[in-house]
């Protein structure tokens, strides 16, 4: 299977610092993208800690991607997805380790998307605000679901869309990787199909999308002129955050 990627991240224009992190490991399928969050720059520790503990947990595990690809069936792709699971619980256990450690990363956390493509299948693992989308022809999912304060209230019916976007909670986080030492993980496994694409970006970019902004930006031929569209949207509409994507396009 053959898959072209880009990946771009900026500070925006109210931080002074970049506290998402990323990973691109194509050989291996896996894509994430991690917003941390804490003060003294822990947040940028607790992002890149837990992306490269997510990436060295599955490398330890490849037996698992070998019996999928030997046999895609449900057992195997369970096995898959609870490794998938089990990397981003270890990352939790790690960055929360760290915290206790030094007091002044006390409280430090990240959100974590997280994507690996195989052959057969797409397992996806999250947790946080951070998102996935995948774009299909002219159509635009998205498919993962925000962990917040404000997401929660809108799925009880007890908050409109609308509220939820003015809310000032709107960045409370119900999950996050680290501020616990144990992380409920959300996964699911999808059937991708040759010329999807697929985006992973932190809040900083999709927290300024509007309608149909990702369909119309995003350019299957041009993934790296895409990202640069995407980035400028968010700076164009504020960049209070740091601004972080990855497109992942499924090659013939």
């Amino acid at each position: 299977m053959k898959t072209t990627s880009f990946a771009q991240t900026d500070v925006g224009l109210r931080r002074e610092h970049n506290e998402d992190a990323y990973l691109v490991d194509e050989e291996l399928g896996l894509y994430a993208v991690a917003d941390g969050m804490g003060g003294h720059a822990a947040g940028e520790v607790a992002s890149a800690e837990a992306v490269e503990t997510v990436r060295d947990t599955l490398l330890a595990q490849i037996h698992v991607f070998n019996d999928f690809e030997a046999d895609p069936n449900n057992e195997n792709a369970d096995a898959l997805r609870r490794v998938m699971e089990q990397s981003i619980r270890l990352a939790a256990y790690q960055v929360f380790g760290m915290s206790e450690i030094d007091p002044s990363r006390k409280g430090m956390g990240t959100t974590m998307s997280a994507m690996l493509l195989r052959p057969a299948a797409t397992f996806i693992a999250h947790v946080g605000d951070s998102r996935i989308y995948m774009l299909r022809g002219n159509r635009t999912a998205l498919v993962t679901q925000d962990h917040t304060y404000v997401a929660a209230m809108v799925a009880s019916g007890k908050m409109t869309a609308e509220q939820a976007s003015k809310s000032k909670y709107s960045n409370v986080l119900l999950r996050a990787v680290g501020s616990k030492d144990y992380v409920e993980v959300e996964t699911r496994m999808l059937r991708h199909e040759t010329g999807d694409i697929f985006l992973l970006c932190s809040d900083g970019m999709h927290g300024y999308f509007k309608g149909d902004d990702v369909s119309r930006l995003v350019n299957s031929a041009d993934l790296d002129g895409s990202m640069q569209r995407l980035i400028k949207l968010a700076l164009d509409r504020g960049g209070k955050d740091n601004i972080t994507g990855i497109l992942v396009r499924v090659d013939p």
